[in-house]
């Protein structure tokens, strides 16, 4: 795909078991299903740029699968087929056609469908009297299962692709078994699009399948203007660990200084100094994220080994002559020996570096990887858990005995704050479409609201500041003003740590900490919000006795020992004893409301299993997998279950 250039790819008889998605290396990723792991089996096959843009995937059976993309605003489905043979019973072919009609009456009309699929079937060459659905250029005679392709493309109102290009015979045939060639693989989209493609052919002298061969078109959807993202690019400072390249960076940083051995007293030019001399010796990188090939151990003669086999390949398609064959054959067995090896190789490295120290943020890194590829549809940026995060924090600077300092604000009314005319400019500078941002507009226009009290309700009022308390959009809405709002000011995770209203800002000076809750207050209140000085408090992680407070225009900031952050208590110690006494009272409350249950003797003890299992258990573990429990918390946890049974 990589070679060819090939964005979006349909694959059937994967005979892959399950319904997953996994990342297969070079920069793609596999959506399939199947239920036997020795016939059948469907899957698509996505560029990683386009992974992001997956809004559904629905795995109807291991015949029919589709992918619902939403690419810059233009809605695609993508459907991967895979029709019966010709052999197969009568039933099972009428089950394929009626999942790809559901399919398909599934999809709105004004939406772009293409449809890569095995239909095991021939529409033959010619298209009299099937002039709306298909061209001329196909290959030999139709039969009976091509007769059903073309009567489903008149159903559905669908183009056969592959035969309105007229191209040489041996770029129309799909598939090719001995003396066998015919065309049996099909790309199908909607006649209104099929504008939008300007070529369709047979990809020739691939090795990947022995027998059908891949089709591939050029599809150009009509989307709106992109907004170029700006690329950062980054000093090499990881050079620095070479001792040959922190020799040269000294010397060149001692020329650019002047010779001087103490830095001079003004910090913002020695800074400046040291980062342009790090640019000209370590060199910056290009920016753009670097590719997770799969392939990233194969070395030259990997490399060397699989183009000859490629071009062996070429060679005994053209002229299929048994020395041919034996040549091609034996270098598949030599490039199947060399990839093990080499492979081999490469992960004994890898496993040994990561049973090093060095080698424990690889290891965390390929775990998460792991599990982001197994996901079907992903966010394009994604909220980490801001608890966890916060905790780990301070459990590192508390094993550094290093001061950290958090300051946990607090907006006053923050929904009823939000000004109207700030909402539609942040909306508009997300790059939410001006269709979509008219009919908030119209939802918000002439908004009137009563206010009930004890002796009735008061008067409809306008309200014309602030978002609708108990809609659904309200949240998404906050989420995009206060990203916009916050764009200047916040750092990255985990310095900066937001969840809807709740910001944490951390620093490891109190000046700095403080210096940046200006900024904050500043951002936010020159556009509408307002930063709560009663219920923004300061707290000092591993601090000692005196360690100065924090002020906000003057006034000083409540400085607490210990905070409640998204429903759970941080200490400003490290410690997590309240946290976990909280959560056994809440398992004690969850037993008390099953109490006549789990008490009861007639019931089973299957049943008060069940019941514990589901209530209890889970609301006295609720939260704790961000904890750090020692021996002693775990006792508490062991002794309060012990009691409840």
């Amino acid at each position: 795909m990589e070679r060819r250039k090939v964005d979006i790819l349909c694959v059937q008889e994967t005979r892959w078991k399950g319904s997953k998605a996994r990342s297969i290396g070079a920069g793609f990723k596999l959506f399939y299903y199947g239920v036997d792991s020795k016939r059948n089996g469907v899957g698509v096959v996505l560029k990683e740029e386009f992974v992001r843009y997956v809004l559904e995937v629905k795995r109807v059976s291991d015949r029919v699968m589709s992918l619902k993309l939403e690419i810059e605003g233009v809605m695609l489905n993508v459907v991967s087929g895979y029709a019966p043979q010709v052999g197969c019973e009568l039933e099972e072919k009428e089950r394929f056609w009626s999942e790809l009609d559901e399919v398909m009456e599934s999809i709105p009309t004004g939406e772009r469908v293409v449809i890569g699929a095995d239909f095991n079937g021939h529409v033959g060459e010619g298209n009299t009297g099937d002039e709306e659905v298909m061209g001329k250029f196909g290959v030999k005679e139709r039969n009976l299962e091509g007769q059903k392709v073309v009567d489903f493309a008149k159903r559905m109102d669908m183009a056969v692709v592959n035969t309105y290009f007229q191209k040489r015979e041996e770029h129309r045939v799909t598939y090719k078994s001995g003396g066998r060639r015919t065309q049996v693989d099909y790309i199908l989209c909607r006649r209104g699009n099929l504008k939008e493609i300007s070529d369709c052919k047979v990809v020739v002298g691939e090795s990947v399948a022995r027998q059908h061969r891949m089709v591939v078109c050029r599809m150009t959807l009509m989307v709106c203007k992109k907004k170029r993202s700006k690329i950062e690019k980054k000093t090499k400072w990881w050079k620095l660990k070479k001792e040959e390249c922190c020799e040269e960076f000294r010397e060149k940083l001692r020329q650019a200084l002047g010779g001087q051995v103490v830095l001079p007293d003004d910090w913002e030019t020695t800074a400046e100094v040291i980062r342009e001399t790090g640019r000209k010796v370590l060199g910056v990188s290009s920016g753009r994220r670097k590719e997770d090939k799969e392939t990233w151990w194969w070395n030259e003669e990997v490399q060397d080994s699989i183009q000859r086999k490629r071009l062996a390949k070429k060679k005994w398609d053209m002229d299929r002559t048994e020395e041919n064959r034996q040549e091609y054959k034996e270098l598949q067995r030599r490039v199947k020996r060399e990839v093990s090896k080499a492979k081999q190789k490469a992960y004994d490295e890898l496993y040994t570096r990561l049973d090093t120290r060095e080698g424990e943020k690889d290891l965390y890194r390929l775990a998460r990887q792991r599990d982001r590829d197994g996901k079907d549809v992903q966010q394009k940026e994604h909220n980490r858990c801001n608890i966890f995060a916060l905790r780990i924090l301070m459990e590192k600077y508390r094993d550094g005995q290093r001061e950290l300092h958090c300051v946990f604000v607090d907006l006053e009314k923050a929904y009823d704050r939000v000004p109207r005319e700030e909402l539609w400019y942040c909306m508009r500078k997300s790059g939410v479409a001006e269709k979509y941002v008219r009919v908030v507009q119209d939802m918000y226009e002439r908004s009137r609201t009563v206010v009930r009290c004890a002796v009735g309700q008061t008067e409809e009022f306008k309200v014309e500041v602030g978002l609708h308390q108990g809609s659904a959009l309200s949240p998404f809405l906050f989420a995009i003003v206060m990203d916009q709002l916050s764009e200047e000011v916040r750092q990255e995770s985990p310095w900066t740590m937001m969840f809807a209203d709740d910001i944490v800002i951390c620093s490891e000076s109190r000046e700095q900490v403080e210096e940046n809750l200006e900024r904050w207050r500043f951002a936010l209140e020159r556009r509408g919000m307002k930063v709560s000085r009663s219920k923004t408090e300061y707290m000092c992680v591993n601090g000692r006795e005196g360690s100065g407070t924090v002020r906000l225009q003057g006034e000083e900031v409540k400085k607490v020992q210990e905070f409640k952050y998204l429903g759970s208590t941080v200490q400003s110690n490290g410690e997590c004893g309240k946290e976990v006494k909280k959560q056994v009272q809440a398992g004690w409350n969850g037993w008390r409301k099953v109490s006549g249950v789990l008490c009861a003797r007639k019931i089973s003890a299957r049943i008060k299993g069940k019941v514990y299992r589901t209530v209890v258990r889970p609301a006295m573990l609720y939260g704790l997998e961000t904890v750090s429990l020692r021996k002693r918390q775990e006792s508490e946890l062991e002794v309060a279950e012990l009691k409840m049974l």
